[in-house]
């Protein structure tokens, strides 16, 4: 059932926000062009897709003030699709992606935004860096040569569960790693300032742990219809 009012919707979310400063990035995968203008008409400019097919349609036919983010796990022939206008990569889950990304961006000619997906949850289908490579990356060589990536943050996806404890404790755990990292020396292309972390079912706890921005679909669209 797709939600009749998604302005309404929007109101309520961020009304309910613990932290008025986290960044809400609407997921607009599988919406139509109306829904995406129905949020734009009530200020929203941050949109999520997963995957690059609907985000350059949809790019194509919306304002160009809109940030797009890509948040879907992201094959590594599809980058260059985007390499020229999207806002934020939040799903950057190996290295073997980084490099591509960096690679797309050189021909475009920008550094593009980037968050490193942490594996924190206890699915395996969930993807990501886990803590020692992350870190061996962050502050070994290979970083050196990528040029064309900028990196902000981290992004990370709680277990899909109903204990709030064990996502509070995941998120808790990456927000630590975050902090972590921010305190060291870093490169000159990286700089912890975002950490992506929330979705509908659990943004509430991921703001109360730090997250800074929010990936919500369903909550402000209506529940999602697959075809």
């Amino acid at each position: 059932m797709e939600n009749a009012n998604i302005a309404t919707n929007l109101t309520t979310i961020t009304r309910s926000f613990a932290n008025p400063d986290c960044l809400l990035v609407a997921v607009s995968k599988t919406k139509p062009i109306s829904a995406i203008q129905e949020a734009y008409a009530a200020g929203i400019r941050d949109f999520g897709e997963n995957k690059v097919q609907e985000m350059t349609e949809k790019e194509a036919l919306l304002p160009k003030d809109i940030r797009w983010h890509m948040i879907g796990h992201l094959q590594r022939n599809k980058v260059k699709y985007i390499a020229s206008f999207v806002h934020l990569i939040h799903s950057v889950d190996s290295l073997r992606l980084l490099k591509q990304i960096n690679k797309e961006g050189q021909k475009v000619n920008r550094a593009i935004p980037c968050l490193l997906q942490v594996h924190i949850a206890s699915e395996e289908s969930k993807f990501g860096w886990d803590e020692a490579e992350l870190t061996t990356f962050l502050f070994g060589t290979e970083i050196g040569e990528l040029q064309h990536i900028q990196i902000l943050g981290l992004m990370g996806m709680a277990t899909n569960t109903p204990d709030t404890e064990k996502v509070r404790a995941e998120f808790r755990g990456l927000k630590a790693l975050f902090e972590q990292i921010k305190r060291a020396e870093l490169p000159t292309q990286v700089q912890m300032k975002e950490l992506s972390m929330g979705m509908s079912g659990d943004y509430r706890i991921a703001q109360e742990e730090g997250s800074t921005m929010v990936r919500i679909g369903s909550a402000v669209f209506g529940a999602r219809t697959y075809t």
